[in-house]
């Protein structure tokens, strides 16, 4: 009788920390991606008319699902793109997502992922997805490979979107679709 209650709560114990195992995993791939976001500014170039200019800062959009919270916040604070900060603006929808550099697309009930990516087709707009919470992809897209973050790029999109991605980058990706 003891001996089964010791191993029920071995159990118990192993289970627990198996759980915080994979929420601190969880956690560990969502801030590295946060730190990745902002830091494929400095490898993609946009079309002149809609790199920002002056003092005008670059503009990182969250568009429908943040899984980031303030995660994105510190990572952009530090920052800076051929000197111009980078700012974060969440948003419900695609509406107005013309004046974002990056959009990380999160999708929502109403507007799913798919849509998201089809409103924002061909607009020179580096958009990112995540294959933890949708198979749908845009320019970059999330995985986990070999228990790290890694991403995809797909380069004739982003020509498509007036996009030029850096050789540095493309180089760091483990899939390329080439244009």
């Amino acid at each position: 009788m003891r001996l089964g209650g010791i191993f029920l709560a071995a159990a118990a114990l192993v289970a627990g920390l198996a759980g915080a195992t994979v929420a601190r995993a969880q956690t560990t791939d969502t801030a590295v991606k946060a730190a990745f976001l902002p830091r494929f500014a400095r490898y993609v170039t946009w079309p002149p008319q809609v790199r920002p200019g002056g003092s005008d800062p670059f503009v990182l959009c969250v568009i429908g699902s943040d899984h980031f919270g303030e995660g994105l916040d510190s990572a952009v604070r530090t920052q800076t793109v051929d000197g111009r900060r980078i700012v974060v603006r969440r948003m419900d929808s695609t509406d107005g997502a013309g004046r974002c550099h990056i959009a990380y697309v999160g999708g929502t009930r109403t507007q799913p992922i798919a849509k998201m990516l089809e409103s924002l087709a061909g607009k020179p707009i580096l958009t990112v997805t995540d294959a933890k919470h949708s198979a749908q992809r845009g320019i970059i897209h999330f995985t986990i490979a070999s228990g790290r973050v890694r991403f995809f790029i797909d380069e004739a999109n982003a020509t498509r979107h007036g996009l030029a991605i850096s050789s540095r980058l493309l180089a760091l990706a483990v899939g390329v679709n080439q244009r």
